[in-house]
């Protein structure tokens, strides 16, 4: 399972994602090869492709969000 922190609330195109959950925030692909950069809390940048039905869970966190995905949800 991928981990990330960030400060930052992450932006999603709605061509390319749905929101399926408000608690907790879950959004998924709705296309195959959906990239998304994501700046961590020591501001390393992170590019994930993920596949179709791909899911990334956010999770608020005193001052910034935890970001979380299933490894096999990306290339």
């Amino acid at each position: 399972m991928g981990l990330l922190y960030t400060k930052f609330y992450l932006d999603f195109d709605e061509n390319d994602w749905k929101q399926i959950s408000n608690n907790p925030i879950v959004f998924q692909t709705l296309k195959d090869n959906v990239g998304i950069d994501i700046e961590d809390s020591s501001h390393k940048l992170y590019k994930l492709n993920f596949k179709k039905g791909g899911k990334l869970h956010m999770f608020r966190v005193t001052g910034r969000f935890r970001i979380t995905w299933d490894d096999e949800d990306v290339f």
